[in-house]
């Protein structure tokens, strides 16, 4: 489908809450999943990639419903997994494929896992490998390498595992494993990622060790249902933030972000270049949220790169727009998992921000933006890739003219109300 996106001439100003965490929402079903009692989710995302996790979940058994805009699952423990009688579809979640795999490992039937055409292309053996060193039965596509992914589950070994990338994909796949084996699984990542995994463990009161980067998760440990508040994402909200600093005469308030500081990368390299933005903490307990306020700024380019990254690897592509507006020049680095997303991230924001009149090139781990350039508008693509998209979104609201969008509905991956959400904002400022 393609949209019509027009500049906002007066600036956009107001309050949001965008909806709920995508990468917590996932967690959250998988474990009530696998709890022995009732699970109830507050501000479910209901994204296209978050239903998928419902729907191979009921697949497996699992009481997943939804009244009064709460999710209630009802958890019979790891024993309470059925074998699926049909394919585990998990359409475009990489989270989901990864995640679910760590659980169907250890468990004693088989499955098939199918996805979208872009799941069909993103890599799954670095899950798939170290789950055949714990002991999982698992084929697919060049030696598991990509779907369909087919997986017969059983007895486990535990493992020390140092993970060759840092992905908290991987670490949670081989957590979730590592919690059907008899011994003590360790994991060592080379750089942190983000932990809702290991919050979640001891929101279901289960036991997790922490030490640096080594994650240490004992065997067997039961899990019980209980109640859990989703934030509202970081990543959403990161959209609306920039837009905040970038659009002439806007102030943007943005309530119950999540905080979780594995994830407010975006926050820090906004505030390095200059960005007029406040943080107010909200709660601190579980997953810590706030109110985040945006107003338009002077920003300057900056180098960003090493241990920040996975911090802010889901928004680097709405970066590279706020780069843009930054007086002199931005480089982003040591980013080559962009490449290996729901679409190469690095070479499709590169080609569109490019149609609008950006100047900015690909490098082989990221890309360098030349800032204080006037962008002009024309018709761009998401790729199919909801991050893509919504960047595009955005930047139509600085362009000249107006911007059309195809394949606009990759956004309901991540985010189902987005354009509603910009058409608020706007009207507080257009009547």
């Amino acid at each position: 489908m393609n949209l019509i996106l027009k500049p906002a001439r007066n600036g956009i100003k107001g309050e949001l809450q965008v909806p709920g965490d995508k990468s917590i929402s996932h967690r959250a079903v998988m474990f009530g999943a696998i709890a022995e009692g009732k699970t109830t989710i507050h501000n479910f995302l209901k994204g296209e990639d978050c239903l998928s996790t419902i729907r191979c979940f009921q697949s497996m058994g699992v009481s997943i419903k939804e009244e009064d805009n709460v999710i209630t699952v009802e958890g019979n423990g790891w024993e309470g997994l059925e074998e699926p009688k049909e394919i585990l579809d998990v359409g475009n979640s990489g989270t989901t494929t990864r995640l679910m795999l760590g659980i169907l490992a250890g468990r004693p039937f088989h499955s098939v896992i199918i996805g979208d055409e872009s799941i069909a292309k993103r890599p799954m053996k670095r899950v798939t490998d170290p789950l055949k060193l714990m002991g999982a039965k698992i084929d697919g596509r060049e030696e598991g390498q990509f779907t369909p992914i087919s997986i017969r589950g059983g007895d486990l070994e535990s493992f020390d595992y140092t993970l060759p990338v840092a992905s908290a994909q991987v670490k949670s796949c081989i957590i979730l494993a590592g919690l059907q084996t008899e011994g003590k699984t360790i994991i060592r990542e080379p750089l942190q990622t983000r932990d809702h995994t290991e919050k979640m463990i001891q929101q279901f009161g289960g036991n997790v060790t922490v030490d640096n980067r080594t994650i240490e998760i004992i065997g067997n440990q039961p899990l019980k249902g209980t109640d859990v508040f989703v934030p509202s994402d970081v990543s959403s909200a990161a959209f609306f933030m920039v837009a905040g600093a970038i659009v002439p005469n806007s102030k943007v308030t943005l309530t119950r972000v999540g905080l979780n500081p594995s994830r407010t990368g975006i926050i820090e390299v906004m505030k390095r270049m200059g960005a007029s933005l406040q943080v107010e903490e909200v709660s601190s307990t579980g997953e810590p949220y706030g109110t985040v306020t945006v107003e338009t700024s002077e920003l300057t380019g900056i180098e960003i790169g090493g241990e920040l990254i996975p911090s802010l690897i889901d928004e680097l592509p709405v970066i590279a727009l706020l780069a843009t507006q930054a007086k002199g020049k931005t480089i982003i680095k040591d980013a080559e998992e962009l490449k290996v997303k729901e679409t190469n991230r690095i070479d499709a924001i590169v080609k569109e921000l490019k149609k609008l009149g950006a100047s900015i090139e690909a490098t082989d781990d990221g890309m360098i933006i030349e800032g204080s350039t006037k962008l002009i508008g024309g018709q761009v693509d998401s790729w199919g890739d909801h991050r893509i998209g919504m960047t595009l979104a955005i930047a139509s609201l600085i362009c000249e003219t107006d911007v059309v969008l195809e394949n606009s509905a990759a956004v309901n991956i991540s985010y189902p109300t987005f354009f509603d959400d910009i058409k608020k904002l706007l009207s507080r400022i257009d009547g």
